[in-house]
């Protein structure tokens, strides 16, 4: 081992105190200062923390930002998700591969550029996009790729791919990103002009940890993740099981393809979040706070840090917050990398432990048991700003947002066939139909409402509203013109879950797979109307069989295609006068080895 990397191991593992929990911060670091995380430095990082290598092995083998053996100086992560795809990335990727001279997964000669495909970096509303190392580089075009692989030639500084500052927060020293907001509605919760993010804390700590329960309880409050969990049951919970240590948990990782509403809040409303965590780390008792932020939003991670300094230095952080003799509490930022089964809370909390994104098995819930085994409440970022907000304004000024059966506001990113893809926010109750107009969607077939996990809708659907009771959605919404071919979006959503699953359980990890090539088979002209009873009967059986939420909803784009696009899939399929269409093709298969023994095989 070198002494240059013996030194930095060293190094990483003193400044986490040689916690066995910190394991991905010390990996990273390796990562990002040596491009590998090599044997060598593996062996050194076991021994330092004093735990089985097999372990760091495992960790670093799991996460697409890891690599064993060597990347590239620069890696160019190009974003592949759906949106991208309709944005033209793929006359994008062509340029890079030619301009490079090598092909996504390699590494040019002299080991300075790395090309990759990333599933979905959160920047759907100015795709084509891509990660250069930290930096994001959005609305990509063929020339602009040329020139990005020129400055990298020249200079070897990402940095210097950036030519101008996105709008906000995007523009501080810290961040320097040429990222947009794309905030074009402003809602009375999160996004209102002159918030103050820490009215709701001042106000929260001469309440009684039971009162601020209450008042979220009454409000109304459901987790904005998606399955709009009521929040104070949650907390309550967390509150009285048993356990002296007790944690909060931010989920920051929205890894779903269409959604990027969080990137927006935490450049712009961070300290609304974390007043939010600080409030709930009150209610439930707990001293520590953990922000889990996706790798592909690294390039806040500097400014984000800063306002948890600034929050310290004024009593908002620390011993006795804001004063409140006794209340001590902190938060810290856990880096992800490259892992979308980690927006399951569960497997986000093996994240933060240090170890694989891998789910736990539930029960016991994360309220009983969950971050190193202690009671922990997991709310994603959205349902943090609300809580700050509620204790600001009263509960019975949330509950009176909103429909009848879902309180507040809801954000959404939307993205796709649309005039203005962006951020806008709703209050709960809002029509498909008036989404549509406002975002200047003209002949629209279909959408995808929560992602590739959610439903896809047709036009008799665009009369329903967002809301928990009708069209439930963790916030993404992708817009599809005539254009498109729905069969073909299920099967790229398909493509993803099968990259994303953590392959833990049979269900998800070839049920999926078994998903895709029924698809593919009616693609090709070889489906037969008995397929799409195969598809829905598998599709719902991974849904019950799997372990996780990714697997529980994985055949959603299948199952929701089917239901509502039924006859495109019809159209598709044809009876064969034998009865059957063979999936396989064993003249096809046989055709290489024809050529190599150069005779032909004696099947007819």
């Amino acid at each position: 081992m070198s002494s240059s990397l013996e030194k930095d191991v060293k190094t990483a593992c003193e400044q986490v105190n040689r916690d066995r929990t910190r394991l991905m911060d010390i990996v990273r670091e390796i990562q990002a200062r040596h491009g590998c995380v090599c044997n060598e430095a593996m062996d050194s990082i076991a021994a330092e923390l004093s735990i089985p290598r097999v372990e760091v092995e495992s960790t670093v083998s799991f996460y697409a930002f890891l690599s064993e053996t060597p990347k590239g100086k620069i890696v160019i992560r190009l974003c592949d998700d759906i949106v991208d795809r309709m944005q033209g990335v793929g006359g994008v990727a062509k340029v890079f591969e030619e301009e490079l001279g090598i092909k996504f997964g390699e590494t040019t000669s002299d080991g300075n550029i790395t090309l990759q495909h990333a599933p979905c970096i959160g920047m759907c509303d100015q795709a084509p996009a891509a990660l250069v190392n930290d930096v994001v580089v959005t609305r990509l075009s063929s020339d602009k790729a040329r020139d990005i692989v020129k400055i990298l030639r020249e200079t070897g500084d990402p940095a210097k791919l950036i030519t101008r500052f996105g709008d906000g927060n995007n523009a501080h020293p810290l961040v320097r990103a040429m990222v947009d907001n794309n905030v074009r509605k402003r809602g009375e919760v999160i996004f209102p002009h002159g918030l103050n993010p820490n009215a709701g804390l001042e106000k929260a700590l001469p309440m009684t940890p039971q009162e601020v329960i209450r008042d979220i309880n009454a409000a109304r409050l459901r987790g904005r993740g998606g399955a709009g969990f009521p929040t104070g049951m949650k907390w309550n919970f967390t509150r009285s099981a048993e356990g002296e240590d007790k944690y909060v948990i931010c989920n920051a990782d929205e890894g779903e393809p269409g959604t990027f509403k969080d990137r927006a809040i935490l450049t712009q409303r961070a300290d609304l979040v974390f007043s939010g965590m600080t409030i709930a780390g009150y209610a439930i008792g707990a001293k520590n706070g953990i922000m889990y932020l996706r790798g592909e939003y690294a390039y806040l991670q500097k400014y984000l840090e800063d306002l948890l300094a600034k929050r310290r230095e004024a009593g908002l952080l620390g011993k006795n917050v804001c004063g409140k003799e006794g209340f001590d509490f902190d938060i810290r930022i856990q880096m992800g990398a490259g892992a979308y089964v980690c927006g399951e809370e569960t497997a986000l909390i093996s994240s933060c432990e240090g170890l694989r994104g891998d789910p736990k098995t539930r029960p016991p819930f994360p309220a009983q048991k969950g971050y190193c085994g202690n009671p922990t409440v997991v709310n994603n970022v959205e349902t943090f700003c609300c809580v700050t907000r509620i204790i600001e304004n009263g509960a019975a000024w949330f509950h009176g947002l909103g429909s009848k059966t879902s309180a507040g506001y809801k954000v959404l990113s939307i993205s796709g066939d649309c005039a203005a893809p962006g951020v806008y926010e709703y209050p709960f109750g809002v029509k498909i139909s008036q989404i549509l107009q406002d975002v200047g969607a003209e002949d629209t077939m279909a959408i995808q409402v929560g992602g590739p996990s959610g439903q896809i809708i047709g036009k008799e659907d665009f009369d329903r509203a967002i809301d928990f009771d009708d069209l439930a959605t963790g916030g993404s919404l992708i817009i599809f013109n005539s254009s498109r071919d729905v069969i073909g979006i299920a099967e790229y959503f398909m493509e993803f879950f099968i990259e994303e699953s953590c392959g833990y359980c049979t269900p998800c990890r070839v049920g999926n797979t078994l998903l895709k090539k029924g698809l593919e088979k009616i693609q090709e002209g070889r489906g037969e109307p008995q397929d799409l009873e195969y598809l829905q009967q598998l599709g719902e059986t991974i849904k019950v069989a799997s372990r996780c939420g990714l697997g529980q909803t994985s055949s959603n784009p299948v199952l929701t295609s089917l239901k509502n696009f039924r006859s495109v899939y019809e159209a598709k399929v044809k009876p064969e006068e034998h009865g059957f269409n063979p999936d396989f093709d064993i003249s096809a298969a046989l055709s290489d080895a024809e050529a190599v023994a150069d005779r032909k095989s004696m099947i007819y």
